[in-house]
């Protein structure tokens, strides 16, 4: 039988840091979406690390849930579920077992159109309860500069894939969330320049 896993090398690179990211600024328990899982990489590295927190895959394509089931089955662990097919602009999204506490993104808003963040962080707003966090990492452009010397190059390149992709204004982002309802809890400086973005849900939790 083929292996159905894909490989992204920046997630065996990120993993640690983001990791270490998640474990301060993540609710204690409930279940943590993951929009756009990509490979499963982070999937399974970072459910078995979170327990008792449920862990839920998401992720449009097809191909790409198959990767995720492929590296679950090499790599079990009882709180990560099964892919869910989630694209963020169709509405509604799917339901989640048990309590949905958290909302994870990684480097998915700037290979996506700026609509995408958008119905991202809509959904969450209208999904996650008070106190409940989105979490979004990745490249950004702050006060109009860019942070990392190989940014403007990605960018480019970004663009020349589709020109509504491109890496995004932190500025931007945040005042998309506060929109939706969200405070910006945390800015987090990670290797590479890039960032994490940690908001939380306003009002009073049950």
């Amino acid at each position: 039988m083929s292996d159905a896993r894909q490989h992204a090398p920046a997630t065996e690179r990120n993993r640690e840091p983001i990791l270490d990211v998640l474990r301060r600024v993540l609710p204690p328990d409930g279940t943590v979406l993951e929009v756009s899982s990509g490979t499963g990489q982070h999937a399974v590295f970072f459910a078995p690390a979170l327990a008792p927190r449920l862990w839920q895959p998401s992720e449009p394509d097809a191909g790409s849930r198959e990767s995720i089931a492929a590296w679950s089955a090499a790599f079990p662990a009882a709180n990560l579920l099964a892919p869910l097919a989630l694209d963020v602009r169709d509405a509604p999204w799917p339901d989640v077992p048990g309590t949905l506490s958290a909302i994870v993104n990684i480097n998915m808003i700037h290979i996506a159109p700026w609509a995408a963040c958008e119905a991202l962080i809509r959904g969450a707003g209208d999904r996650l309860p008070p106190g409940g966090v989105l979490f979004l990492y990745g490249p950004y452009r702050e006060n109009g500069a860019w942070r990392s010397p190989n940014d403007p190059a990605f960018d480019e390149w970004l663009k020349a894939r589709d020109p509504s992709f491109g890496v995004r204004d932190v500025e931007a982002v945040v005042a998309e969330a506060d929109r939706a309802g969200f405070d910006l809890a945390h800015r987090i400086d990670m290797p590479a320049g890039n960032l994490s973005l940690v908001f939380r849900k306003r009002g009073v939790a049950d």
